[in-house]
């Protein structure tokens, strides 16, 4: 019965095979738009994604029961015309001259894009990736998770509508209607997808890996938050539970776990408390321990609910709550709750100092989160710097919540819904995906001695180059050699012609 359940109908493989070719057209109808096209282009739909932002925010949270609406407004408003703002002066398209190095670049898009995305982040993650790829004249095929199919796929088609209006070729933005696991593994198999952008679970992740095509792909997070002796204690509280109740901690930048220096962790626990968390007692985190973690692993039922919500499963009451702070004596992986929880639960541990912070650190990220992201809440840079260079964490956000610090939307990291892990997190991206990783450059490159001059390509642009002068026809008298010549001048005329 479970292979039959597999199995992916012929006829759904082969349109969804038609929609591969039929991004491979637009990408080439894409790539040669100039500069002021595809900036009224990605303009246009930032402006759609814009004025829809709290439309998707509303029905995201009600198709997928994550999250709050208020929030995933501010993300879908920050990764539509936010990214727009951020990259109004980036220029993707036209050749780079560096007379100094004697190179000109020329910029080469991936093609094809297959871009998953994850249903803790849906409408966010479809705007930001099709302005990446819009920017930088890649076509897109959008493969949203099944809990938010119907979100993501309205999304879509409201971004494409967008962009065709303002010039792009039809199909340059696609979506997958009806994802499926064994459809999408196909997919992005095909040999016409050049690249693969995985957001999502470890099992997304190693698929896109296995496709044989490019990819990008992120590991999870499980951000552990040092607060030491010299850090300003109610600023610190104020922005971890900020942090950690946006958007119901769906983000995986989010706080996992609090490492207070012993000497202020009773005044940081009441920070938290003035702040809206609710601290639980010994009895409520135990509650919580067996509510969110069973053997199968996390309890995907309470991903992004509410504090209350959670707390009311678990067992007990916790009206108004923002966070729920569990204090735990073990920072092993083999205490749940120093694992991942895209829920606003917070475990919270005493430390003795910087040497036993970093310790604890490195043990709850020894089985998740290598590569990812941690935060620091101090005024001690020796503190600061010891800590980022002890653990395996790509990026460290400091005096800022983790959430949006560390995926750049409050730091200048580039702002991102794809966060790098690394090699220590299994990925090829190391940084926050952002458009530079979406273009690669061809390079004319001059020797080094001066003597040879370096030329002139100031206002050439290779996609309207000027025609070459062609030599004098010589008369041509005989019957084979006027067919030939005849045959070269149709060849060069259809050549010309395709290329148009």
């Amino acid at each position: 019965m479970d292979e039959v359940l597999l199995k992916v109908p012929d006829v759904v493989y082969e349109q969804m095979l038609l929609r591969i070719e039929r991004s491979r057209w637009a990408s080439v109808g894409f790539q040669k738009l100039d500069h002021a096209a595809i900036q009224r282009i990605v303009r246009a739909v930032a402006e759609a994604g814009f004025a829809r932002a709290q439309f998707y925010a509303d029905w995201a949270v009600r198709e997928t029961g994550m999250g709050v609406a208020a929030h995933k407004k501010l993300k879908n408003e920050a990764c539509s015309r936010g990214i727009l703002d951020l990259y109004v002066t980036e220029d993707f398209v036209s050749p780079r001259i560096n007379a100094a190095d004697r190179i000109v670049e020329m910029p080469r898009p991936a093609g094809v894009i297959f871009a998953l995305i994850p249903v803790t982040n849906p409408v966010a993650t479809i705007y930001f990736k099709v302005m990446l790829a819009l920017m930088t004249r890649n076509a897109i095929i959008l493969s949203p998770h099944p809990g938010a199919r119907e979100v993501c796929a309205d999304a879509a088609r409201m971004l494409a509508e967008a962009a065709q209006a303002a010039g792009a070729p039809d199909g340059v933005i696609q979506v997958i209607e009806a994802p499926t696991i064994p459809l999408i593994e196909k997919l992005i198999a095909d040999a016409r997808v050049d690249l693969v952008i995985a957001t999502g679970g470890p099992a997304v992740v190693k698929a896109a890996y296995s496709s044989g095509n490019p990819a990008f792909g992120v590991g999870p997070g499980n951000a552990p938050v040092l607060v030491d002796d010299t850090a300003e204690i109610k600023a610190a509280a104020r922005r971890i539970v900020m942090s950690k109740s946006f958007d119901n901690s769906i983000l995986c930048t989010s706080e996992s776990t609090v490492l207070a220096f012993s000497v202020v962790a009773d005044a940081l626990l009441a920070a938290f408390k003035s702040e809206g968390a609710h601290i639980c007692s010994a009895d409520e985190t135990a509650r919580l321990r067996a509510l969110l973690f069973t053997p199968q692993g996390f309890n995907t039922a309470m991903i992004g609910k509410d504090a209350s919500v959670i707390a009311s499963a678990a067992g007990f009451a916790a009206p108004g709550a923002k966070i729920l702070v569990t204090q735990v004596t073990m920072v092993q992986p083999e205490e749940p709750l120093v694992r991942e929880k895209l829920a606003p639960v917070l475990a919270f541990a005493r430390v003795g100092g910087i040497e036993q912070a970093i310790s604890a650190a490195r043990s709850l990220m020894r089985t998740a989160g290598r590569g990812h992201s941690a935060a620091v809440h101090s005024r001690h840079e020796a503190n600061i710097m010891a800590f980022a260079a002890a653990l395996p964490a790509l990026r460290v956000a400091v005096n800022t919540g983790c959430s949006l610090g560390a995926s750049g939307f409050d730091t200048n990291l580039g702002p991102s819904m794809t966060i790098g892990t690394g090699f220590a997190g299994g990925s090829s991206l190391s940084e926050n995906l952002t458009p530079q990783h979406l273009v690669q450059f061809a390079k004319i490159a001059y020797p080094k001695d001066a003597n040879e001059k370096f030329g002139d390509f100031t206002g050439l642009d290779p996609l309207n180059l000027p025609k070459p002068v062609r030599a004098t026809p010589v008369a041509v008298t005989d019957p084979d050699e006027l067919r030939r010549e005849l045959r070269k001048i149709i060849l060069e005329e259809l050549s010309a012609v395709l290329a148009a």
